[in-house]
């Protein structure tokens, strides 16, 4: 489960690849550690266009999974899209794109810890994007905040490939790296689009680099 990724390209970057119309995401800075429940930009269909905007990670859970709590932070892998809970946002207008330069995994150490091990592309991490879904949803995500409205994303997971099956086996993000990928996953029906939920071929991740608190410039978190 990928529930850490870096964001360091610029809008304009994001705009050209995705053929994003509109950008509200005001000065995006880089985003070097991106955790479950912050805002990051995704690409979204709008009437206008696709835009380019700030969301919430972490799509509505399904009912079972915050029965008795009093909250919900959402889920932000999404594997099971045949499950009704899922079904509903699979439509064009809730299809995203979500921009990444790398991700982790964390690794099962036999000394019990868990470090990230970050994968990208290559080393110069060109900037790629998760197949994503979205909605505006109201709900209490923190108790301290109290019941809020916020536009939510998360993204696709299927079968590992061979470089992150070997530090997390069950599952990596759906990525794509096109245009042409980026279109079919914006545009095309759902039976269509949902071919896309395919691993990476073997070989076209590298680990980038490893180890506690490391961000996509192996600095300190």
């Amino acid at each position: 489960m990928c529930n850490l990724y870096s964001l360091t390209k610029g809008q304009q970057a994001i705009r050209e690849l995705a053929r994003a119309m509109s950008d509200r995401t005001g000065n995006l800075t880089p985003l070097p550690g991106i955790f479950p429940d912050y805002r990051a930009p995704i690409v979204s269909n709008q009437p206008e266009g696709r835009e380019l905007t700030m969301a919430r990670w972490g799509m509505p859970s399904p009912v079972f999974a915050f029965k008795g709590r009093n909250s919900d932070t959402g889920v932000t892998n999404i594997r099971n899209v045949k499950s009704p809970h899922w079904r509903r946002w699979l439509g064009i207008e809730h299809r995203c794109v979500v921009p990444f330069t790398s991700f982790s995994e964390n690794e099962a150490l036999p000394s019990g810890s868990k470090p990230p091990v970050w994968f990208a592309f290559d080393e110069t991490r060109p900037l790629a994007f998760f197949a994503g879904i979205w909605t505006r949803w109201t709900s209490v995500r923190k108790v301290k905040e109290g019941e809020t409205t916020n536009d939510l994303f998360g993204f696709l997971t299927t079968e590992a490939n061979k470089e992150v099956g070997a530090i997390h086996p069950k599952a990596m993000p759906v990525i794509l790296t096109t245009h042409q990928e980026i279109d079919l996953w914006m545009t095309a029906p759902a039976e269509d689009a949902l071919k896309l939920q395919r691993p990476l071929a073997d070989g076209a991740l590298m680990i980038v680099a490893r180890g506690e608190k490391q961000d996509e410039g192996g600095l300190a978190a």
